[in-house]
């Protein structure tokens, strides 16, 4: 009862923003689920052994990639055909899926002249790329 009330008080950019969230993270656990099966069932290599990872685990990071022989940043999206690194993007899906849901609205918000909530998607979007792209952390 509650979820149909939800529906009928909500207007179009927040239900258009709730399907696409659900859509990404949808994928995004499907995502992770897969990458993480495939890291431990060893359906795919892996840059650090499952064996390895209790060791590791409670290492400050510069520590854990010395030791690992990972890197940094973005560079896992060079190894997504490792189970390690998959499992790495079902996390940044997960974490980037507002993304997507702001760029929904965008064809909304400019049809009806909407200018300052058009100003607002604009610039949440540019600071989480921003972020995500790592160039404010260098």
């Amino acid at each position: 009862m509650v979820a149909m009330s939800c529906r009928e008080n909500a207007s179009p950019e927040q239900l258009r923003y709730a399907r696409v969230l659900d859509w990404g993270m949808k994928a995004g656990l499907l995502v992770l689920a897969a990458g993480f099966l495939a890291y431990v069932l060893g359906l795919l290599p892996a840059q650090v052994p499952l064996a390895d990872l209790p060791r590791l685990w409670v290492l400050p990071v510069a520590d854990f990639l010395r030791e690992s022989g990972m890197t940094g940043g973005w560079s896992w999206i060079a190894r997504l055909g490792t189970g390690d690194a998959l499992s790495l993007a079902g996390i940044a899906l997960l974490a980037s899926v507002s993304v997507p849901c702001l760029l929904a609205l965008l064809p909304d918000f400019a049809r009806r002249g909407d200018r300052a909530y058009l100003a607002i998607a604009l610039l949440l979007v540019g600071v989480l790329v921003l972020a995500a792209s790592g160039v404010l952390g260098h």
